[in-house]
């Protein structure tokens, strides 16, 4: 009988974490939706909030840090207009650790043209209290053909 009672104790725990990783999974999901929106929209004071201080940004022509990204998305020297997701995989890392890749098909408006371009764009989120902050957000250059393995 114990070990019943113990057998179905350690099955409500490991479903218990699932949830919680697929809960955590999801919320992440909708907000690097959301942040492609706001990219989008140029909505600075949403991004301003959801980065991290120290957050880095790599993309084809180089790597900086939040405010020169914020300042590129105000100006419109980038100006993502539009990010096609095809595919998201998440991993968590705990419960204050996550790590999204995303593969997309990005519109922006570059150096005054219209440019389509794919790209692998992983991003890492820290919580911070009861916020999620972006510590980094990496462009990858890829194939249309390109697959994330989840």
């Amino acid at each position: 009988m114990k070990n019943l009672v113990f057998g179905i104790f350690l099955i409500l725990i490991s479903a218990s974490s699932f949830a919680q990783g697929n809960g955590i999974e999801e919320e992440i999901k909708e907000l690097s939706k959301q942040k492609w929106q706001w990219m989008a929209d140029k909505d600075v004071d949403k991004l301003a909030s959801l980065f991290h201080d120290k957050s880095k940004f790599v993309h084809m022509s180089g790597s900086w840090k939040k405010d020169r990204e914020l300042e590129i998305i105000e100006s419109g020297s980038i100006w993502y207009k539009n990010a096609e997701v095809h595919d998201v995989a998440v991993e968590t890392f705990g419960k204050d650790t996550v790590v999204l890749w995303n593969r997309i098909t990005l519109t922006a408006h570059v150096r005054g043209n219209d440019v389509t371009t794919e790209f692998t764009v992983t991003e890492f989120y820290q919580k911070e209290g009861d916020d999620w902050k972006l510590l980094d957000l990496t462009f990858s250059s890829v194939r249309d053909t390109h697959e994330i393995k989840h």
